[in-house]
C-alpha cells in the first residue's frame, strides 16, 4: 500500500497553492481580474489535496481519482478569473518600468503553481517513486540566447525553450553557450538581483549539462544520478 501521506507530488502541490496565495496577495496585479474567485479557487483545493493524503491507494490509481479531476478544473479557472490565456501578458503591460521586475518574479510564481497542479496526474502515473524530484517537472531545453547578468559578473542569463514557451534560467556556469541542450529542473523560482530564474540547470562534476538526449519539452533521457543532488535539495528546502 503507498503511503500517500508522504506522497511528494501531493506535498508539493499543496506547498504550492501556499505560494501562489501569498504572492497574489503580494503582487500589484493591475487591471481588470476577479481576485476573490481566484483566491476562493485556490483556497478551495487544500481540502481535496488533504483527502488524497488519506487515501492510500497506489499513484495512478491517485492519478485517476475525482479530487485530481477537480484540481485542475480549479487551476483552469484560476486562468480565467485571473484574465484567460493571456492574463501574464496583461499584467505586464499595465505595469510601469520600476514594477516590472518584482511583477516579472510573481508571474513566474503563478506559472509554477499552475504547472504543478495542472500536471500533477501526469507525475503521478510515473508510478511509486519516493524521490523530492517526483514532484517537479524535468525538461530538455535549447539555449537560444545567453547574455549577461547586469549586476553580477559571475552570472549568466539564458533564454532557453521548452516547447511551450521560453523560459528565464540564471547560471553560474560561464562556459554555457547558444545550441547546447540543457536539463531543466522547473523550480519554484528565484529571483537573482532582480531577474528572475524558473527553473536550474541540471549538471554533474564542474559544470552544467551541455548535450542532453531527448525531444525539447519532454524528460531528459540518461543522465547521472548525481545530476539530480541540487534539485532534490532544493525541493526539500521548498517543503520546509
Amino acid at each position: 500500500m503507498w503511503d500517500t501521506s508522504n506522497d511528494y507530488r501531493l506535498l508539493v502541490a499543496e506547498k504550492s497553492v501556499d505560494l501562489f496565495l501569498r504572492t497574489i496577495e503580494g503582487a500589484n496585479l493591475k487591471g481588470r481580474w476577479n481576485k476573490r474567485k481566484v483566491v476562493d479557487n485556490a483556497k478551495d483545493m487544500i481540502p481535496e489535496l488533504q483527502s488524497l493524503y488519506y487515501s492510500y491507494v497506489e499513484p495512478a490509481d491517485l492519478a485517476q481519482m475525482p479530487q485530481i479531476d477537480s484540481l485542475k478544473e480549479k487551476a483552469n479557472q484560476i486562468i480565467e478569473f485571473l484574465g484567460g490565456e493571456s492574463w501574464y501578458r496583461d499584467f505586464l503591460d499595465l505595469a510601469n518600468k520600476d514594477e516590472k521586475s518584482k511583477l516579472e518574479e510573481a508571474i513566474a510564481k503563478i506559472r509554477f503553481f499552475l504547472n504543478i497542479i495542472l500536471n500533477i496526474d501526469k507525475r503521478l502515473a510515473l508510478g511509486p517513486i519516493d524521490d523530492p524530484v517526483i514532484a517537479i517537472d524535468l525538461k530538455v531545453g535549447e539555449i537560444v540566447s545567453v547574455g549577461g547578468h547586469p549586476k553580477a559578473d559571475n552570472l549568466l542569463v539564458c533564454n532557453v525553450n521548452i516547447k511551450e514557451r521560453a523560459i528565464t534560467v540564471v547560471t553560474n556556469d560561464l562556459t554555457v553557450k547558444e545550441a547546447n541542450m540543457v536539463a531543466i529542473a522547473m523550480l519554484p523560482p528565484t529571483s537573482f538581483m532582480g531577474i528572475t530564474s524558473e527553473g536550474m540547470f541540471l549538471g554533474a562534476g564542474d559544470g552544467i549539462l551541455k548535450d542532453v538526449q531527448g525531444e525539447i519539452g519532454e524528460m531528459p533521457k540518461r543522465i547521472p544520478l548525481e545530476a539530480l543532488n541540487e534539485a532534490r535539495n532544493f525541493v526539500e528546502g521548498f517543503l520546509k
